[in-house]
């Protein structure tokens, strides 16, 4: 399983990702005042939402638009290149865009204060990340291991890493938005 992990994403900037739980972590230790409500309801919008991701990314490939179609017009070269047509890769990234700001409307309407829309923002963003992979794997059995290569995003260039990048970075932010809540009696 491990002959074919790569420890490092790219771009190389992609691996800064892995201080957000950490940061937020230590920002937020036992300060952050967000319901167990709010977070109840971000989750659930956020698995809601990742299973939508994952029901157009299954549509995308049922049609041929993403690698391991048929007639893909996306396709990542064995050197980790993505190509995609012009067209298609400005929809992805519009959809890429579209995914933030709806997650960051979420996480304004839930909370006032910027530390715990932050909270709420990186809490529903995880859960989002976690169920897409989750769903995928779920309806076509895809990735096929955490090893499996991967483009994460788009914006403002396309993030390659194996999956197991964004597993543990989201797994790692829900713990720290769990962690830094304030504890009350």
């Amino acid at each position: 399983m491990l002959d074919n992990f790569v420890l490092f994403a790219r771009p190389w900037w992609v691996n800064l990702l892995i201080i957000i739980p950490f940061a937020a972590y230590y920002f937020w230790w036992n300060k952050l005042d967000v319901s167990k409500k709010t977070l109840l309801v971000a989750g659930i919008f956020g698995l809601a939402f990742g299973f939508v991701e994952t029901a157009v990314v299954v549509y995308l490939r049922s049609l041929g638009y993403l690698p391991g179609s048929v007639a893909a017009v996306a396709y990542i070269h064995r050197s980790g290149t993505l190509y995609l047509s012009k067209n298609f890769l400005a929809i992805e990234a519009v959809r890429n865009a579209a995914t933030i700001v709806m997650l960051i409307c979420v996480a304004l309407l839930a909370e006032k204060n910027r530390r715990e829309r932050w909270a709420v923002f990186l809490w529903t963003f995880a859960f989002w990340d976690l169920f897409y992979y989750f769903g995928l794997y779920l309806l076509i059995g895809w990735p096929k291991s955490l090893t499996t290569p991967d483009v994460l995003f788009l914006i403002p260039s396309p993030w390659y890493s194996q999956v197991w990048f964004p597993l543990l970075v989201s797994g790692l932010t829900v713990l720290a938005v769990l962690a830094g809540r304030r504890k009350r009696e």
